[in-house]
């Protein structure tokens, strides 16, 4: 199985992770799918691993300290 790695894999080939791993890229079915592929833009351009982004993203749901407006899983 190819790694998921920044060094491991070119830009056509993390643009296809993230695409396959979301489904409807284009964000034609509703508004929350633009911010998921705009997300993962710094790993397809191989600035950030996949892995840190997803941390980032998931630490926001686990803050003891959030209010309850800020727990919204879409921001549209």
């Amino acid at each position: 199985m190819p790694g998921y790695l920044i060094k491991d894999t070119t830009v056509e080939e993390r643009k296809k992770i993230v695409e396959e791993s979301l489904g409807n890229i284009s964000a034609d079915c509703d508004g929350c799918m633009s911010g998921l592929a705009e997300m993962y833009q710094d790993y397809i351009e191989g600035k950030r691993e996949i892995r840190d982004i997803n941390m980032e993203f998931n630490a926001r749901y686990v803050r003891e300290d959030m209010d309850k407006e800020e727990r919204r899983s879409c921001p549209m």
